[in-house]
């Protein structure tokens, strides 16, 4: 329905736990719900508490404020017509109203991790002297846990009813009803608690508090709840939920009632739920990210926006005040400034089976990625001054760096980490230097030097996937069937999308990068008598003779006709000749082996072909190859992916090489649509991983992106 919105709004606690809906608060995703525990953190993500269904009465008149799409097409009820007003900050908020009344709901999902270091903490003026991630200080306690407030309003009394909507399930998948699965619950005094119990298999327990109220319990099952947005991507898309009962409170004007929902058994040494817990919960999250980014109360008052009318949420119309159109990012004393800020800390979650921080690549679906981790951290991280966040996971993941591979992916307890990335380990170099450049950490150099010479060996020696330095011309390649190994990763069947076997552009500008970065550190660590002297300045020489060599292949890339990059040099020498923006991504590292008149002629036909008002497209449209639209099920997106999809991180990239070869020209890139897209599209509050490549470049994909967000705030001016 036209007037239905469904943006979404996102809440997480650090442990990779989450509540997700819509501003409507209608549910249309397997991954709508407003507690999905995350038991084996950032993992085992489930599906505990989808929400409560309100209705209240007043002077006897009773008014249904949920709305649900049903399997049947139906929209039932239809309390979003109700709704007056929508805001997003400090956390969401909806009121829903009438002539004599007005009922008030906010959602909080408190940081969820406690007992040890904060690896996060703005350093002033350098690295603070926190525990390695790697040996908490402390073993580490996860709370997973959301709080509701209802306020209510009016000339009369009320009555609200809430009833509890469960379930117990993967939150890739939706529930079904059945006989095997049954729920129990435990009434106590203001709370009851709750546990599913699956063919004789007992599930998490998890409780429901309240400040006031009768519950009644009412055991009953709600069939096939439809999911639009899972049919529009080709997956279950039909849910049953299970109800034990509601909550009935008598509200004078002015009432309110809170509601915690929180994983464990019922537990005597928690405090009581009064009616300020709600706001405390709030003011400590407050509380928490001012310590993190060095926030003032000013700083904090100015985050706060408007709420604003329901019906100004149309898509076609600005909910919010719409700043004036600029070319330039905000200043970071500004409210978009720290709302990125707080969009960025969204991403930092605790991976217990490496006992420290990583990075959600994105919500709802994804787990943490190697490769997206160490692209995103110098957005999440450095820019913000979070130096002790960045040293932990780099020191994390060089500590399990195998085979000269750095993992692309950890695994749960007692699993092995996936090194399934050429590039992870390129990347891990060059957020490294990045981290070095800031901070001025010559220990922790020299701490991780050994790390960074057993990358190098592996590429010159040759490791796993046939990944190994072309001895004629220093060049890296690699070359196995089945696998992609660079961050155009699709593999459908055994068959990968964008293969790119043997050379390709960005991996080789990478190699030149790293091997910049190894001569620099041999250098300085010689300076700093952190070894051999004599055996370090020799190891830098011959550093800098390879990175010489490799800068002059790197001129097999040219292509003089189209005055562009080679996307990948084939096993069998053939040059792939596709507009793709790994050319720019070669451009914009610390280290670039290209001249200015490559640079510029690049970035001229990247701009033509690739820049969008969202980041760059992932295939010139141009090609035979391009696919304009991110629709259908999950194969014909898959083979979007990278076939034109436009990908936002890309933007950080583009900007990098624009301000190295046109230093004096302003960018052609007008920040306000993706601002605006920040603000008031998609996830609220965060930006989507990937857009249409066609116009109107429709947000796709993840609705919260790590590199996204880092590579918009690693270019605030």
């Amino acid at each position: 329905m036209p007037d239905l919105d469904t943006r979404e709004w996102l809440l997480t606690n650090g442990l990779g736990s989450f509540a997700s809906g819509t501003v409507s608060d209608v549910r249309t995703r397997t991954y709508h719900g407003w507690l999905f525990a995350a038991t084996n953190p950032p993992s085992g993500r489930t599906l505990l508490f989808s929400h409560l269904e309100a209705s209240l009465e007043v002077l006897g008149s009773v008014v249904a404020l949920g709305t649900n799409f049903w399997g049947n097409g139906q929209i039932e009820p239809t309390g979003y017509q109700l709704l007056r007003c929508f805001d997003i900050n400090p956390v969401p908020k909806w009121i829903w109203g009438q002539d004599n009344w007005q009922l008030s709901r906010q959602l909080v999902m408190p940081y969820g991790l406690v007992g040890t270091g904060d690896w996060g903490q703005k350093a002033q003026g350098g690295i603070s002297n926190a525990p390695s991630p790697l040996v908490p200080n402390a073993h580490p306690q996860f709370c997973d846990r959301i709080l509701i407030h209802y306020r209510y309003e009016g000339s009369h009394p009320a009555i609200l009813r809430l009833r509890l909507l469960i379930a117990e399930r993967d939150f890739h998948h939706q529930q079904t009803a059945s006989a095997k699965l049954h729920f129990s619950q435990l009434l106590g005094e203001q709370q009851v608690c709750l546990q599913a119990i699956n063919s004789g298999r007992f599930g998490i327990p998890w409780q429901l508090r309240w400040t006031q109220g009768n519950y009644q319990p009412d055991a009953v099952w709600y069939w096939h709840y439809g999911l639009p947005e899972e049919t529009k991507r080709g997956l279950g898309d039909k849910e049953d939920l299970y109800s034990p009962g509601y909550l009935i409170v008598t509200l004078q004007p002015g009432d309110a009632v809170t509601l915690e929902a929180r994983v464990g058994f019922p537990d005597l040494m928690l405090g009581v739920l009064t009616p300020k817990t709600f706001a405390e919960a709030v003011e400590a999250e407050q509380d928490r990210l001012s310590q993190i980014f060095g926030w003032t109360e000013k700083d904090r008052g100015a985050q706060k926006t408007n709420q604003f009318k329901i019906k100004e949420l149309l898509p076609s119309v600005s909910p919010f005040p719409m700043p004036a159109p600029d070319s330039r990012l905000p200043t970071p004393d500004s409210p978009l400034w720290q709302q990125l800020l707080k969009a960025s800390d969204q991403f930092i979650v605790y991976r217990a089976s490496i006992a420290g921080p990583t990075v959600i690549a994105g919500y709802h679906w994804f787990n943490d990625w190697g490769r997206d981790t160490l692209i995103a951290l110098p957005g999440l991280a450095l820019v913000p001054q979070r130096f002790d966040l960045a040293k932990g996971v780099l020191q994390t993941f060089g500590h399990y760096c195998r085979y000269g591979l750095i993992p692309n992916a950890f695994p749960d307890v007692n699993g092995e980490p996936i090194y399934n990335s050429i590039d992870a380990a390129l990347w891990w170099i060059e957020t490294l230097g990045l981290y070095l450049e800031a901070t001025q950490d010559w220990e922790f150099l020299a701490e991780q030097f050994p790390v960074v010479q057993q990358i190098y060996k592996a590429f010159v020696g040759g490791t796993h996937f046939n990944i190994q330095v072309d001895a004629t011309d220093g060049l890296v390649s690699w070359d196995a069937p089945g696998v992609a190994l660079t961050w155009m990763d699709v593999v459908i069947g055994a068959h990968p999308v964008t293969p790119r076997y043997g050379k390709p552009v960005e991996i080789n500008a990478l190699w030149y990068s790293a091997l910049c970065w190894l001569s620099q550190w041999a250098e300085r660590l010689s300076q700093l008598e952190y070894g051999s002297p004599v055996r370090l300045t020799k190891q830098a020489q011959r550093y800098a003779q390879q990175a010489q060599r490799v800068k002059t292949s790197l001129q097999k890339f040219w292509n003089p006709q189209l005055g562009y990059l080679y996307d990948t040099i084939e096993p069998d020498d053939r040059r792939n000749f596709q507009i793709r923006p790994n050319a720019v991504l070669a451009l914009s590292l610390h280290h670039c082996g290209f001249s200015e008149q490559q640079g510029c002629q690049i970035l001229d036909l990247a701009t033509a072909s690739l820049l969008t008002p969202y980041g760059l497209r992932s295939l010139d449209p141009g090609d035979p190859e391009y696919i304009g639209k991110y629709l259908g099920n999950s194969d014909q997106r898959d083979r979007a992916y990278h076939q034109g999809t436009v990908w936002a991180w890309l933007i950080g990239p583009y900007i990098r090489a624009w301000q190295r070869f046109y230093p004096q020209r302003s960018l052609p890139f007008d920040w306000q649509p993706l601002l605006d897209h920040f603000l008031f599209d998609a996830c609220l509050g965060s930006i989507s991983e990937i857009f249409d490549g066609d116009s109107p470049h429709t947000p796709r994909g993840a609705i919260a992106q790590a590199w996204s967000v880092a590579e918009v705030i690693r270019h605030i001016e």
